[in-house]
């Protein structure tokens, strides 16, 4: 017991690094792009889009394989390959003198993005039944943390620079690397791992593998449903406040700290509370239903204090992903984990692939003049019927297994 919880404490920190090198570059992309194009914040979401859809893409292709490779190999030298890569991503995307630059730099990040993915096959390794959905909101903990301290510190840094947080994300992603080096342990033993196979590792075979765990299948739609949807705040949240309300990449910055301190809270604190008092069934749809609520809330907010308060209800809905990966990580062999978090990982990067795509293009279109009428909140409105869409499908999948 003492050395899973070790071993929980060293990913936990592991991620948590890289979210906060993550993070730090958030505030400033608005007004880089912005800048680098020459065209105003609201057009650049569009661009920013294109970005996002590269890195998923990249992802989707290779994050099986990567998922398949830490159960041969173990999760170790996935973990700390993927680690480097984003260091010398940042590195690279610092230097950029044109959006092409960026543009390769999100291709490289896309490959080696897998630290979730392993992270999350790390998870599963060291968790039991009793303690996998607690364990898996350890994940969303650091991813919280993350974005309490990275955001803020790369708003603050924007004062010297655009460009000052992605030599910061570089620095901090590279001593990461070197921690994860050194302290990291293995979590997959040898008698554990399989060897690795092209067709397991290709990233639709790997969704067509998932419908041998038929259980699985409503709810793999369900978090589809909630990874599209949720673009509608990962993909726009900085260029709808800065148009909107003429945000800064200061006060950007601290609105995602909030969001971290607000996802830290549910993940990391109140979910070990609610999912053992109501089950993991009811944590997904009062999630669900959570989620929606925000997403309404955003899309008709017409003063910036209210993003700060609609956060409520929209991190609350976070008891419903922990739960949702319990109930999948249960349905599926021990050995197969790391496969199983690729899958889930290729998926997010599908839904990411339109994703951005749909949510930054529809924001631009509907802050244009080409648009029938001006309305900014057009993809939290979106996003909050594909939440409503994910309870009824999550509904009926769990009411027929």
């Amino acid at each position: 017991m003492v050395k899973k919880q070790a071993a929980i404490g060293f990913i936990f920190i592991t991620l948590l690094v890289d979210v906060i090198g993550w993070g730090l570059i958030i505030p400033v992309m608005p007004e880089l792009i912005s800048g680098l194009k020459n065209i105003p914040v609201n057009q650049a979401s569009a661009e920013g889009g294109l970005l996002l859809f590269v890195y998923a893409f990249m992802q989707f292709i290779c994050a099986p394989i990567l998922g398949n490779l830490s159960d041969q190999y173990g999760r170790r030298p996935v973990l700390l390959l993927s680690l480097f890569g984003f260091g010398v991503d940042y590195i690279f995307m610092g230097f950029a003198p044109t959006f092409g630059w960026l543009f390769i730099g999100r291709t490289i990040s896309g490959i080696t993005g897998a630290s979730f993915t392993t992270a999350s096959a790390y998870i599963a390794d060291i968790s039991d039944e009793k303690t996998r959905a607690k364990n898996f909101g350890l994940v969303g903990a650091a991813f919280g943390l993350g974005f309490i301290i990275g955001p803020a510190i790369g708003g603050l840094l924007s004062g010297w620079g655009i460009r000052a947080p992605f030599f910061a994300a570089a620095i901090l992603s590279l001593l990461n690397w070197i921690y994860g080096y050194f302290v990291l342990p293995e979590s997959l033993s040898r008698e554990h791992r399989r060897p690795f196979s092209w067709k397991r590792a290709n990233p639709l075979g790997s969704l067509m593998h998932l419908k041998h765990y038929p259980a699985l299948a409503g709810l793999i739609v369900a978090l589809a449903l909630v990874y599209l949807g949720s673009h509608a705040v990962q993909s726009n949240w900085s260029y709808f406040t800065m148009y909107r309300f003429k945000w800064t990449p200061r006060t950007v910055g601290i609105s995602l700290a909030v969001v971290g301190a607000l996802v830290a809270l549910v993940q990391g604190v109140l979910i070990r509370w609610i999912t053992p008092r109501i089950g993991n069934e009811k944590s997904i749809y009062i999630g669900l239903l959570l989620y929606a609520a925000g997403m309404f809330l955003f899309a008709f907010s017409n003063q910036s204090w209210m993003m700060f308060v609609f956060l409520i209800p929209y991190c609350l809905g976070g008891i419903a992903g922990p739960a949702l990966q319990a109930i999948m990580s249960g349905n599926v062999p021990r050995n197969a984990q790391g496969e199983l978090q690729g899958a889930l990982t290729s998926i997010m990067s599908l839904t990411s692939i339109v994703g951005p795509l749909l949510m930054t293009n529809l924001f631009a279109f509907f802050t244009s003049i080409q648009a029938p009428v001006l309305f900014p909140g057009a993809p939290f409105l979106l996003g909050g019927l594909l939440m409503l869409a994910s309870s009824i499908v999550a509904y009926k999948s769990l009411k027929q297994n």
